[in-house]
């Protein structure tokens, strides 16, 4: 059974970031680590009890950022993403007087943050050495 649900777990959704930004992705620790944890809103997913992902928010202003979204290999392909981008979005309907939420997609998933609403925003642009491009969607 699938559970998503704030966490203040915040060494659990490392080691997801962890496994899928920097082993599996080839992200550098010092681009994946940053001083924004503390001050986030952070969504774990669970399997039959075991951590399989995890995104984060961060409030600015008026804005919902959602960030550093992932989900193990061996939980992927079951729409667990999809499950925790609602559940992400729920979170920040709930936060008092923000009215959007933002993210930057890796340009291969543009098509699935489309899918849940999101319109792509910008030019493409590089983060950690993978092309990006800022989406949006009125909450």
């Amino acid at each position: 059974m699938i559970h998503i649900a704030p966490t203040k777990d915040i060494a659990t959704c490392r080691r997801l970031r962890r496994t899928v930004f920097i082993e599996e992705q080839g992200v550098s620790e010092a681009d994946e680590l940053d001083d924004k944890d503390d001050a986030a809103i952070h969504l774990l997913a669970t399997r039959d009890g075991e951590p399989v992902g995890s995104a984060r928010l961060i409030l600015m202003g008026d804005t919902g950022k959602i960030g550093r979204v992932c989900v193990l290999p061996v939980a992927r392909g079951f729409g667990l993403g999809a499950a925790l981008m609602r559940a992400a979005l729920d979170q920040l309907r709930q936060q008092p007087g923000i009215t959007r939420a933002k993210l930057g997609a890796q340009t291969h998933a543009l098509g699935f943050y489309e899918r849940l609403g999101f319109s792509a925003e910008g030019p493409v642009y590089d983060d950690a050495g993978i092309p990006h491009r800022d989406m949006v969607m009125t909450l």
